[in-house]
């Protein structure tokens, strides 16, 4: 898409901040971190993500953003998200080819897809490559966000609705983890961090990598966060079970794993 063609997206802005009456329109989802919906944005226009992000943060949802579709197809393969933006032109691949490969390796998450081809025939060809919607540019925020909504509200994104690992069950519908059938109560992040780690289990994991994938940030080396977040998820996770799970690897990060990692 051009650089230019948010300035005509449908979204007022003053000093940076989105206003307007849609703010008011989703309160009821506001509340319990741990119960923010999870949305994907595939979008190489920077001024345009970051206004869809904020505005949807207004809203309560969670959203990770990325400009190329390699970024964002390997974030979909770290983290269950519940509906995908996605931008039909991107610069290392045509967005169709995304949503028509995503389907075929069976992903079912919602795709929205965004666009400044408006035709008729344009639209058919999005819904046809498996797209659950097509929204056209200009627009309107507040038709965004309704469209988010609808695609949330028809259930299920139909990927498997639990993640397993060893005797750890995560119900990511409910965002409810258990070991050995008792119930873990993690905060958010610690739960996006023990995602993160079951989807790339038995894998060394750098913090830097960690960072980018959890907290979306650049991992500052004076910055002890990721440590913090860790061990407070271990002592939640392990503690009290013969088998540890969260290993660490002295002056590179992380392991998750039921083996440990190899000694040398």
């Amino acid at each position: 898409m051009g650089t230019d063609e948010c300035d005509n997206c449908g979204m007022p802005e003053t000093s940076g901040v989105l206003v307007g009456p849609a703010f008011d329109a989703v309160s009821s989802v506001r509340g319990d971190e741990t119960k923010r919906m999870q949305v994907l944005i595939v979008e190489d226009n920077p001024k345009m993500t970051s206004l869809l992000r904020q505005g949807l943060a207004e809203h309560g949802y969670a959203a990770d953003t990325f400009h190329t579709a390699a970024e964002g197809v390997e974030a979909i393969s770290v983290k269950s998200y519940d509906v995908i933006v996605l931008d039909r032109m991107l610069p290392d691949r045509d967005g169709l080819e995304v949503c028509r490969d995503l389907r075929q390796k069976g992903l079912k998450t919602p795709i929205l897809m965004l666009t400044g081809l408006a035709a008729v025939g344009d639209r058919v060809s999005g819904l046809n490559a498996g797209a659950d919607d097509y929204l056209p540019k200009p627009f309107a925020f507040e038709e965004f966000v309704a469209r988010i909504r609808a695609l949330m509200r028809r259930g299920e994104s139909g990927e498997a609705s639990r993640l397993n690992y060893a005797d750890v069950e995560i119900d990511l519908l409910k965002r409810a983890v258990k070991r050995n059938g008792k119930s873990i109560k993690l905060r958010n992040k610690e739960y996006e961090l023990l995602e993160f780690f079951m989807r790339r289990h038995d894998r060394v994991l750098s913090r830097t990598t960690i960072a980018e994938h959890v907290w979306d940030m650049n991992y500052d080396l004076a910055s002890n966060v990721i440590d913090v977040y860790v061990a407070a998820l271990r002592r939640k996770l392990d503690k009290g079970f013969e088998n540890q799970l969260i290993h660490t690897i002295i002056g590179v990060g992380y392991m998750f794993s039921s083996e440990g990692p190899a000694s040398n």
